[in-house]
């Protein structure tokens, strides 16, 4: 997964048509090319798109793309020098005051080991790796633990104000 370069330098510059500057709904995709019978690709689609607009940014374009093990692991080693698996990884393509463009790729294989002990199901965890990754576009860091702190506390709000519940605390 690439930082989509292309996506932002073909694009119009705003008033530089004769049509009027309309804002564009934002894309939102997820992306599973793996055999993966326990995700749920239109639950997750429909869940990132209720989960927009409860963000700090406005969102251009969201792709999330389904990894597993194997996957991560080049892509973390690849952008972070780091040979081990992880949850999420972000890729974003634009920087504030501009409509975040992202690319997100998120860990089948990690959410099924999280979500196992957890009272979740893998589609649940995937959906809280997703607006983790988007959180880190708004600003939020998850660091030290002051900030760790307050980011799962966002998650939460935004879970909760979807309707899912909490994930991360485990208390759906």
């Amino acid at each position: 997964m690439n930082t989509p370069d292309h996506a932002i330098a073909d694009r119009e510059e705003p008033g530089s048509s004769n049509e009027p500057d309309v804002p564009l709904e934002p894309t939102v995709t997820c992306e599973i090319d793996l055999e993966a019978p326990d995700v749920d690709p239109d639950w997750l689609h429909a869940q990132l798109e209720r989960v927009l607009p409860h963000l700090s940014r406005s969102v251009q374009r969201a792709t999330i793309r389904v990894v597993d093990d194997a996957e991560m692991i080049d892509l973390h080693t690849r952008y972070h020098d780091d040979p081990t698996t992880t949850d999420v990884l972000t890729f974003e393509a634009t920087t504030e005051p501009m409509p975040l463009e992202v690319d997100i790729a998120v860990c089948v294989d990690v959410a099924r080991r999280q979500s196992a002990g957890r009272e979740h199901d893998v589609n649940s965890e995937l959906l809280l790796y997703m607006v983790h990754g988007l959180l880190h576009c708004c600003g939020h860091d998850d660091h030290e633990p002051g900030e760790h702190a307050s980011m799962h506390t966002e998650e939460d709000r935004i879970l909760k104000a979807i309707g899912v519940g909490t994930i991360y605390g485990g208390d759906a």
